[in-house]
């Protein structure tokens, strides 16, 4: 109900869902302040908050996976609904992979090897060459699911006369073995994948492996997590998905967990950058899942995920997919709408990935940082409470949309992210996050005037008062005059 009072007043104030009107934050051709700077042409979303805010991104593909940009062009591909074939699709931005015309390079065979479910491709650049790693069930056997690998030497990976299959991966034993990826660290080659050995009573753990190519194991594989924790067992028995990202001084190594349905979920395991990534004992699993579903912002079973970097060729990107909906009827994987999307990957203080929520539809995010304070200081809520702190792995309650105001197309309200429809909002001095009501008193009590600061920083001052500023002042934030003018001044980060 708050969720659909609140898209009610964004509708009525001319922003909707998916706002396009927004410069650094806030709404295009909204009145400044006065002595504000002259407004400047709408940025893109990723001008705003690092990375598209479309969501989706492409619609019903599976276990996305993006490229990092090669010769300026990113590259995409996933699982389709029918299982029966490999496609790429290529744009210079990762926006652009929407409406990317999509090629069809691999289609399986009438029957026979590799006949049967086609799954979770992925698109490596390997030796001035492309790899396209997949997993395949037969045609009298569907979920006789085995890796294999197709190679092009053609520049363009859309072009389907350049791939050739280059066989099977083939490991210890001859099992359900599936979602390998791959990456290199320092001067080696590894291959990650997920498959059931015939000893361990679960579906599916991660290996790990030196490659002597890019499809022949040069190392026995070793097991560096099986599923054992609650979540990681909800319907089967499940690792699998895996995705690396180097970062810090370390490798983080995401995957994803149980039955693909709203418990769907990614786990994060992490081994120092010198370790032996060979030795099981160099990984260490955190106890909790770091990414699951989310009710407030509609959606559910996040995972099989990506990483890939923003046009800016620094910020990390999170590609997943998720479904809009809780409950499927039939069996989840046949159910086709698990839509890629986006979302930017931040990092905490200490060096480790905060993946925070599934952010659900809606412009750009921004966190507010008081100008006084640690750049890892921010604006969060805890539930109406609103308070300045370096709590910052409580990423979801720093996270903001700002848009046109509820009072008008000359204010911004500030709405929060994990509980969209709730707007910071001041009632007798003090600052409350709350959910929207349809009425005047609210929305002039959530509304304010932007007031540009030096460096891109800003300043709210409450509509209609001229002596209200949000300020921020040992940890809280209040409200009044705009000097001294530090402890009025936020950063946009």
């Amino acid at each position: 109900m708050r969720y659909d009072v609140s898209r009610r007043m964004l509708l009525r104030g001319g922003l909707g869902v998916a706002a396009t009107g927004l410069v650094a934050g806030f709404p295009a051709g909204a009145a400044a302040a006065p002595g504000a700077a002259p407004a400047a042409p709408a940025p893109t979303d990723a001008d705003v908050s690092g990375v598209p805010t479309l969501d989706p991104l492409v619609t019903q593909r599976a276990d996305p996976f993006v490229t990092h940009p090669v010769d300026g062009t990113y590259y995409f591909t996933g699982s389709v609904p029918e299982y029966d074939r490999l496609v790429v699709r290529g744009a210079p931005t990762i926006a652009g992979l929407a409406t990317a015309t999509e090629t069809v390079v691999w289609r399986r065979p009438a029957s026979g090897r590799m006949g049967g479910h086609i799954w979770a491709p992925e698109l490596h650049r390997i030796g001035g060459r492309w790899y396209i790693y997949f997993a395949a069930g037969d045609s009298d056997d569907v979920f006789r699911i085995r890796m294999y690998v197709l190679e092009s030497v053609l520049a363009d990976p859309r072009d389907p006369a350049g791939w050739q299959l280059r066989g099977q991966i083939r490991t210890e034993w001859d099992s359900f073995a599936l979602d390998a990826t791959t990456f290199a660290h320092r001067g080696r080659r590894y291959l990650v994948w997920a498959q059931s050995e015939p000893e361990i009573a679960v579906n599916s753990s991660l290996y790990i492996a030196q490659l002597a190519n890019p499809w022949t194991l040069a190392t026995k594989p070793v097991r560096i997590a099986t599923p054992t924790r609650s979540w990681e067992v909800q319907g089967f028995a499940v690792n699998e998905g895996a995705a690396v990202l180097v970062r810090n001084g370390r490798v983080f190594l995401t995957f994803s967990a149980s039955a693909t349905d709203s418990r769907y979920c990614m786990g994060l395991l992490t081994a120092d950058a010198d370790a032996d990534l060979l030795d099981h004992r160099s990984w260490v699993k955190r106890p909790e899942p770091v990414f699951v579903s989310n009710e407030q912002t509609r959606r559910w079973g996040p995972g099989h995920n990506s990483f890939t970097v923003a046009e800016d060729g620094v910020t990390d990107v999170l590609v997943y997919h998720a479904r809009d909906y809780r409950d499927i009827t039939g069996d989840p994987l046949y159910d086709p709408n698990r839509h890629a999307r986006v979302q930017k990957l931040y990092w905490d203080a200490d060096g480790t990935p905060l993946f925070g929520i599934p952010v659900g539809a809606g412009g750009p995010i921004v966190r507010l940082s008081p100008a006084d304070a640690s750049r890892y200081t921010f604006v969060r809520h805890v539930g109406s409470t609103v308070v300045v702190d370096t709590d910052s792995r409580a990423l979801a309650d720093t996270q903001f949309r700002i848009g046109v105001g509820l009072a008008g197309a000359d204010t911004v309200s500030v709405q929060s992210v994990d509980q969209p429809g709730w707007y910071l909002r001041v009632v007798d001095g003090t600052v409350r996050l709350d959910p929207a009501r349809d009425d005047a008193g609210f929305a002039g009590q959530a509304s304010f005037h932007r007031v540009p600061r030096a460096n891109g920083r800003v300043s709210l001052r409450l509509a209609g008062v001229s002596s209200a500023f949000l300020r921020h002042e040992d940890g809280r934030l209040t409200v009044g005059p705009a000097v001294p003018a530090h402890q009025s001044t936020f950063r946009l980060t």
